[in-house]
């Protein structure tokens, strides 16, 4: 950062991109207001700073969406109008992978090589790429684009996957999967928004849901029955009459029937919902933590694009039922199309008075803000979730206290992810003991599972707690490929691989656990046996290094020094013997699960370490 930076003059575009979020400035604004510290020099802070800071996030996505990155101008004009640093407001921008704080072009290219891609052509893909367009993350086409390889961006049932940003005075994303080289470059090259009519199957509901339209299902029976923007279809097919019952019954019996249930968090922390929703917390806040970033994880976001009103009015009973009137929905970055199904349904929610100050007449208040997130793995955790919408870097905060006692602007919080929350209307509808009776003893309810990878048919399914690994792959048409399974990972990067003999494994927490796995997120990525397992793993840890926020030492340092080692042992070059450099990984390993803050490196081991307790992958000498 330019230490002169106060002394750039923004341009018109500049403050246009800010005043969008901001509003234009009031009459006889001069700049900012500032203090003056004891020495006589202009300072920047105090209450007006922190009570406008949570603002930072919107207007950074506003400048990069209308200018292609973070110009220093731009910059200049937001500590103004914020009151904010220079020095914090570039801490904020640099900390996210979706903004630039250096000049790029326009348009913008990101395909994903994470783990699921890899079994569907990503390397491919960008080697296709790279022929035309030249290496990554140079300018393109006359300097008008350029591309990037990208972790998992949440498309995994249809990859290889590659999402596009323009930047301009209407700017706009489009998404392309399966990616195709020629429908890429063919975007790219065309102007504005017609660069949107290159991705025409944003969304294909049969190809995310193979199971849409079946009989018996709960969490995702409107899948593919409605228009996923229609209001009046929803409320057709029993939409908001939950809420109505919620509404009939009062907050306590909402509670309390959701403590019967048994429900616990389907975001992988499995803790029961109940307790979180004791009125004895007193919340402040609702948050719907959507910033669904685990590769491999895709469920939330297609209930999101498939039936946004749910989510709505899951988030409306739950802000009810706490005694919360505001509530905020954090979005993923890389989830262009949930956005815009969110976004509407909000408005029209509002407008048929199922949010607001007096919903349907009962005297209820509770509204939504969506906030979007900008590329951080790290903000799936709570805490971090909070500083990014308080406008601070996305790091996790030490616990005790917890987000029940301290959370989103200091205040006690309830903190659900989509698939609890839509869990919560089959509770209200059904009532907490029936719902209790769906799954087994320990692990209650219907469940969603991301299935990606070498399957005949990649997609969400829905099935009850108790369906064993086997039987949900052959839901999803069983193994492609080669035909032959190798390996299986449960929870995404930060979960565990199974192998072929553990297939009749309960997917249940319990089951799991019995077999030392974790259920995790519920993402089950399949691998055939032309798979190299230690390039997955390579790929796990380089995803961990580089979205280790670095605020502590252990997962910081211990995050690069298992990728190094994986790499010195994946090109035959240990420092001295294999098993003296597997007895180090272990050692780092159990250095990150005591010592990390939070759960990203208390879990960036765990698929590496269940690998090689499965396979010999790196025998003496290899």
């Amino acid at each position: 950062m330019d230490i002169h930076l106060a002394k750039i003059e923004p341009a018109l575009e500049e403050r246009e991109a800010v005043n969008s979020v901001l509003g234009a400035p009031e009459s006889g604004w001069s700049g900012g207001e500032r203090r003056i510290d004891l020495e006589g020099h202009c300072a920047f802070g105090g209450h007006r700073s922190q009570a406008q800071r949570h603002l930072l996030l919107p207007v950074l996505h506003a400048i990069q969406s209308r200018l292609g990155w973070i110009t220093p101008g731009a910059l200049n004009y937001t500590c103004q109008r914020l009151d904010l640093p220079p020095a914090e407001a570039y801490a904020v921008a640099s900390f996210y992978g979706l903004f630039s704080l250096t000049p790029r072009p326009r348009r913008v290219l990101h395909i994903c090589d994470d783990i699921a891609c890899m079994t569907r052509g990503a390397e491919e893909l960008c080697g296709r790429v790279e022929q035309r367009l030249g290496p990554p993350s140079t300018d393109t086409l006359d300097g008008k684009a350029t591309w990037y390889r990208s972790p998992c961006l949440g498309l995994c049932e249809r990859a290889p996957a590659a999402l596009i940003s323009f930047a301009g005075e209407r700017p706009c994303e489009g998404v392309f999967a399966p990616a195709d080289p020629n429908r890429i470059i063919a975007a790219l090259q065309a102007e504005g928004r017609d660069a949107a009519r290159e991705s025409p199957d944003r969304f294909d509901v049969k190809a995310s849901v193979p199971q849409a339209g079946q009989p018996g299902l709960t969490l995702l029976k409107r899948a593919g029955r409605i228009d996923a923007e229609s209001i009046d279809d929803y409320r057709a097919q029993g939409g908001f009459e939950t809420l109505r019952r919620a509404f009939s019954l009062g907050r306590s019996w909402v509670v309390r029937e959701v403590s019967a249930s048994g429900l616990v968090g389907r975001g992988g922390a499995a803790f029961p919902t109940g307790k979180k929703w004791d009125p004895a917390n007193r919340p402040v806040y609702l948050v719907c933590n959507a910033d669904e970033s685990e590769p491999g994880t895709f469920k939330d976001r297609v209930v999101m694009e498939a039936d946004p009103f749910s989510v709505i009015e899951a988030m409306t009973i739950a802000g009810y039922a706490t005694g919360c009137e505001r509530g905020y929905l954090y979005l993923r970055g890389e989830y262009p199309l949930a956005g815009e199904r969110l976004a509407h349904a909000v408005t029209m929610a509002r407008q048929r008075g199922f949010l607001g100050d007096d919903i349907l007449g009962q005297g209820v208040r509770f509204d939504v803000e969506i906030r979007r997130g900008a590329g951080a793995y790290i903000c799936g955790e709570e805490t971090a979730l909070f500083n990014s919408i308080e406008g601070y870097r996305g790091e996790p905060r030490n616990k005790p206290p917890f987000p029940t006692q301290f959370g989103l602007f200091g205040k006690p919080t309830v903190v659900n992810n989509v698939e609890t929350l839509i869990n919560v209307l089959l509770i209200v509808e059904k009532g907490g003991e029936r719902f209790a009776t769906m799954g087994t003893s320990g692990s209650t309810g219907p469940k969603l599972f991301s299935v990606s990878g070498h399957v005949a048919r990649p997609g969400v399914y829905e099935v009850p707690f108790g369906a064993t690994l086997r039987q949900l792959i052959e839901l999803a048409g069983g193994v492609s490929g080669s035909g032959r399974l190798q390996a299986v990972l449960l929870g995404g990067a930060a979960g565990t691989f199974v192998s072929p003999g553990e297939l009749d494994t309960p997917l249940t927490f319990e089951g799991t656990r019995a077999i030392g796995a974790v259920l995790g997120s519920g993402a089950v990525v399949l691998f055939d046996d032309t798979v190299d397992l230690r390039k997955v793993l390579l790929r796990i840890a380089a995803f961990f290094r580089d979205e280790s926020c670095g605020q502590c030492v252990p997962c910081r340092v211990g995050t690069v020094r298992q990728e190094e080692l994986l790499q010195r042992l994946a090109r035959g070059r240990p420092i001295g013997s294999t098993e003296e450099e597997l007895n180090l990984l272990k050692e780092i390993a159990q250095a990150m699960r005591d010592a990390s803050i939070c759960g990203l490196g208390q879990t960036a081991s765990s698929a590496v370490e269940s690998a090689l307790r499965r396979w010999r992958l790196f025998p003496p000498g290899a």
